[in-house]
């Protein structure tokens, strides 16, 4: 037979030797060449030469080539064999050692793997260890100089305080990261083993600073305002198109509480979907008047009525409030979010001995994080003369709790916000201790002595005092608007609020200035320094006095004749060099 293939050195051979038992002088012999197989017929000393070559992976050499390579017994690695005549070698492939190509290839997987880690570790660390200075360089600025504001100006709004570096840390924590829909121990997602622990901790502390027994009262923590609780409320409660009933907001009530526009415009949510109905203030005294809410509740019929408000500076009278729920047959609610931190301590009179649901924010007096909250009775109702108190559906049980509780979630708001929720725990803490009572007392005291020295300087007060933490001041004898004053105050770093107020016959007028004095004495003023603060409030007040007269109340002309006026920046001179002396807490300037 020809031989027609390449003997070119190099070829991948594959050998297998098929000797018939029978044959004498001949033997079929089948070489893999190229991945073909040609079959060879050798005569039997050709076969005797290779019989006993087993099948192997063979490798073709050049027959010039010395053939001396040997394994490490001693064997050859190379058979000599002969193919018409030709002289052929046929090598076989050396195994390569498992075990350490194994390991060493085993060591450079680890190492590429380990460099691959930590290449995306650095990745992550590139974006989410920046700080924000380095990470966004203009929100930075801009917070840097609200810092400054809070640090060189007089705040003197009544529902704006100051917290802790403790509260701080909480709210820009990680705790931001996690997702907690439902309650404690019945959430949506799992993972919050740590969260229900830290809710369950708030919740306890909450009706601790209220000294409230947790058999009688429940709480939710988790509503994103005093606002969202208020609404919650209504919801749980209510079915859309019933009556609710509270303070006016210009007699110091506030919009969640319903709130419609002389013009009918509903302007709160409140109002969109249930019917609201206003009580007022008596214009001459600036207290609530018994005599026509009872009037009105009785005629009206709320299914909740509301005590509570965002500019009242006199205690409530829950008793009375308590009464007329009852006749008309209504829900007591009181929303506390102006005073709850009065409250808390003692410092002023309790609406949990009377009312059914309390709601309050969490950072106004409480000096807590940004949020709301909400109180609950549960348990049995209490009987007088053998008639159960709020009737309702005829049950001696409350059925507060489930229906506050779905209100929130899931028929109004998401997943709760964690990190919020311990700042609150944080703040409520401090607020069981002996140093929050002593805040509390030297914060009306601060007011009082507040609305002495400007009721010595001929300044009108709305009721003539106050019985908590703020003021409200009539500036119609000084013939300015609120707006105005609240500009030029602005101007000269004093932070105060505009409000409406009812005038002698209760009309409205926007003739008036809220004031308060918890921010500053978590400060550290005191009633000396709330002297000098009287001091720089008038000086203001006569700077907007002198301005509108030459230029008028309208704001175009009135904000013109602002414009580099040495008063006012003499003014904000005196007053930046006096909030710079006493010391910010949460922060270091």
């Amino acid at each position: 037979m020809d031989f027609t293939q390449s003997q070119s050195s190099n070829l991948s051979l594959g050998f297998v030797s098929h000797a018939s038992p029978a044959a004498t002088t001949a033997t079929l012999t089948r070489v893999r060449i190229s991945d073909e197989w040609i079959t060879f017929r050798f005569d039997s000393s050709v076969r005797d030469s290779c019989h006993s070559v087993p099948f192997a992976p063979l490798q073709l050499m050049d027959n010039q080539r010395e053939v001396n390579e040997k394994n490490g017994d001693g064997e050859r690695d190379v058979e000599e064999f002969r193919i018409l005549g030709h002289s052929m070698c046929l090598k076989r492939k050396r195994e390569i050692d498992s075990t350490s190509s194994s390991s060493s290839s085993t060591k450079s997987f680890r190492v590429t793997h380990l460099n691959e880690l930590e290449s995306r570790r650095n990745a992550v660390r590139a974006w989410g260890n920046q700080g924000l200075r380095v990470a966004d360089p203009d929100i930075f600025e801009i917070m840097d100089k609200e810092k400054q504001r809070q640090y060189k100006g007089i705040e003197l709004i009544a529902s704006e305080n100051f917290v802790c570096k403790a509260v701080m840390e909480a709210l820009g924590s990680h705790l931001t990261n996690k997702y907690s829909e439902g309650m404690p121990g019945a959430r949506y997602y799992g993972g919050n083993q740590f969260i229900d622990e830290i809710e369950t901790l708030c919740c306890k502390r909450a009706l601790a600073a209220f000294g409230l027994d947790p058999e009688n009262w429940g709480v939710n923590v988790q509503p994103y305002s005093c606002t969202s609780a208020n609404f919650a409320v209504y919801t749980g409660l209510l079915l859309p198109g019933d009556r609710i009933m509270g303070l006016d907001t210009p007699s110091g009530g506030n919009t969640s509480h319903g709130y419609n526009l002389p013009n009918g415009r509903k302007v709160s949510g409140a109002s969109i979907f249930f019917e609201s109905f206003p009580y007022k203030v008596d214009p001459q005294t600036g207290c609530v008047d018994f005599e026509k809410l009872e009037e009105r509740a009785l005629d009206f019929r709320p299914k909740i009525l509301i005590c509570g408000g965002s500019s009242y500076p006199r205690e409530w009278d829950y008793p009375k409030f308590r009464q007329i729920a009852d006749r008309c047959g209504a829900v007591l609610m009181c929303d506390m979010a102006q005073i709850s931190g009065l409250v808390a301590a003692k410092e002023c009179l309790s609406p949990f001995d009377y009312c059914d649901i309390v709601t309050s924010t969490t950072h106004k007096s409480l000096r807590g994080p940004r949020g709301g909250i909400i109180f609950f009775r549960k348990g049995s109702k209490p009987r007088k003369r053998g008639i159960l108190l709020n009737q309702g559906d005829g049950s001696d049980k409350y059925d507060f709790e489930e229906k506050i509780n779905f209100a929130v979630f899931p028929a109004l708001q998401g997943g709760p916000h964690n990190n919020h929720i311990a700042a609150l725990a944080v703040a409520l803490k401090q607020v069981a201790s002996p140093e929050y009572k002593a805040y509390i007392q030297q914060v009306k005291r601060n007011a009082q002595a507040l609305a002495a020295a400007l009721m010595r300087r001929n300044c009108r007060l709305v009721t003539g005092g106050t019985d908590n933490h703020l003021i409200l001041w009539d500036l119609r004898n000084l013939g300015l608007t609120g707006k105005n004053f609240e500009k030029v105050c602005e101007l000269c770093h004093i932070t105060v609020n505009k409000v409406m107020i009812f005038d002698d016959n209760g009309g409205m007028t926007p003739g008036g200035l809220r004031i308060g004095t918890p921010a500053m004495t978590s400060r550290g003023c005191q009633e000396n320094d709330f002297e000098m603060i009287a001091d720089f409030l008038l000086k203001a007040a006569h700077i907007a006095n002198s301005v509108q007269k030459e230029h008028g109340r309208l704001a175009k002309a009135f904000l013109k004749g602002l414009e580099n006026n040495n008063d006012i920046i003499e003014l904000q001179t005196r007053v930046e060099n006096f909030a710079s002396l006493f010391a910010m807490p949460g922060f270091e300037v």
